[in-house]
């Protein structure tokens, strides 16, 4: 028999704070601004905002889908009960991948810029930043161990500090820089009109990576009060403190920066921009705002990954090891130490690349194309599901019909247009990663506890 939850835990502003740092404001800008400029130039706030629009569908899918279940295994337990057991199989699995390589993409950062601040001569070396990356992976994995009543509050503290630290440097930039940009944005460059098919599905499967993670407020929903609302009011109010958060940055970034500087930031873009408005050492307050960040998001992708394994556990998927959760802390910690584990085992593996930046790369990537895949599955099930209800009224056909059905359209043709353009190991470790699923998946059809 499956433990319980701690419940009653969390309320709507912690589900807001939770969902934002999922999303890690500071680490997806420093980690995929520049790619994603380079991709589409000055048109990367416009692909944020019009991405943010795609994931304002599936949110409404989730709050939707969260009221009629709550469920710690979120898109898993849905899908399952709408569309059976191998869709909602994948749905989980997934997500559990997605979780698993974001150890990586989400690790070296904090590595990188811990030594920055600490002893910048290592912060180059992979090696060096490998190992600091281990070392904060442990850290947060006995903080969330330890409790998620624990966690929300480190959580808010870090996210309040990293979102007032953006919005100054924003505002620095918007009094130096205001009439004399180096990049000239105009409303043209806000229009759908200005993206070709091909540079908009470019733009929106960069832009997913910096929104991936709002959606952990849900699989604390057993941990939440009034599990059925609160959550999706959460995520709802999250998701747009994210969408202007990024839409602004991108364009603050393009104001304060020209095009060398701009590429030659790699993942300190916003350290970039801080240089250019604070002196040193004061700018290297934006370092702290990553490593806020980091540790952030580290934290939400452990909660994400040990509850949804603890709902597949539960429902008999896995084996009951899984499910099972501390006895004082609550907390699923086998899932918690597994997902842990298997961070560190590829962050060890990531040291054979030729670089830090090749890495980072191919996970932003694999990991964008993979949550477009399980957000469409849920914002597909919502507008199944409630297909009958939805003609009720305007608002109900709007939220849970026409908008995540669309959004769910555009994630999966973002992504089958964005897999074309990998190179071959990235692209077979996107779907390899994903085709082993089904190894679990004919195994638990004979024999439901087998790990």
């Amino acid at each position: 028999m499956a433990s319980e939850l701690k419940k009653d835990t969390l309320g709507i502003f912690q589900s807001l704070i939770i969902g934002v740092a999922g999303s890690a404001p500071s680490f997806s800008i420093s980690a995929t601004l520049v790619a994603l400029i380079a991709a589409v130039g000055v048109l990367a706030p416009a692909s944020l905002l019009y991405c943010g629009l795609m994931m304002i569908g599936i949110v409404l899918a989730y709050m939707h889908l969260n009221s009629h279940k709550a469920n710690s295994g979120a898109s898993f337990a849905w899908v399952t009960e709408i569309f059976g057991t191998s869709l909602g199989f994948f749905a989980g699995w997934t997500l559990l991948v997605a979780s698993a390589l974001f150890m990586v993409s989400a690790s070296i950062p904090a590595g990188a810029a811990t030594l920055l601040l600490l002893h910048p001569a290592y912060a180059e070396s992979q090696i060096a930043v490998t190992l600091c990356a281990i070392g904060w992976l442990s850290l947060i994995t006995f903080l969330v161990v330890k409790g998620i009543g624990l966690t929300a509050k480190v959580q808010i503290v870090m996210t309040l500090v990293e979102l007032i630290i953006l919005l100054g440097i924003s505002l620095l930039v918007v009094i130096q820089f205001g009439s004399g940009a180096l990049h000239s944005l105009t409303w043209q460059n806000f229009s759908p009109a200005a993206f070709s098919s091909s540079s908009f599905a470019n733009g929106a499967v960069i832009a997913l990576f910096f929104f991936w993670g709002w959606d952990v407020s849900i699989n604390l929903n057993e941990e939440t009060k009034n599990p059925e609302k609160s959550p999706g009011y959460g995520v709802v109010g999250a998701i747009l403190v994210i969408i202007a958060a990024f839409t602004a940055f991108a364009t603050i970034s393009l104001l304060a920066l020209n095009d060398d500087e701009i590429s030659s930031s790699g993942t300190n873009i916003i350290f970039s921009v801080a240089d250019k408005v604070l002196p040193k050492p004061w700018s290297y307050i934006a370092v702290l705002a990553l490593i806020l960040s980091t540790i952030g998001t580290i934290e939400t992708s452990m909660l994400q990954f040990s509850r949804t394994m603890f709902s597949k556990s539960r429902e008999g998927i896995f084996h009951i090891r899984w499910s099972q959760v501390h006895r004082q802390w609550k907390t699923p910690y086998a899932a918690t130490f597994l997902i842990a584990s298997i961070g560190a085992t590829l962050l060890l593996l990531s040291i054979s690349s030729k670089s830090i930046a090749n890495v980072m790369i191919a996970s932003i990537n694999i990991i964008g194309v993979q949550a477009a895949y399980y957000y469409g599955l849920a914002g597909f099930a919502c507008a199944w599901h409630f297909r009958k209800k939805a003609l009720g009224s305007i608002y109900l056909f709007i939220t849970m019909l026409l908008w995540p059905t669309l959004s769910a359209v555009a994630l999966w043709a973002a992504a089958a247009v964005a897999i074309h353009g990998f190179d071959k190991l990235t692209a077979i470790i996107a779907i390899g990663s994903l085709l082993l699923g089904f190894i679990p998946l004919l195994r638990s059809t004979h024999k439901k506890n087998y790990l």
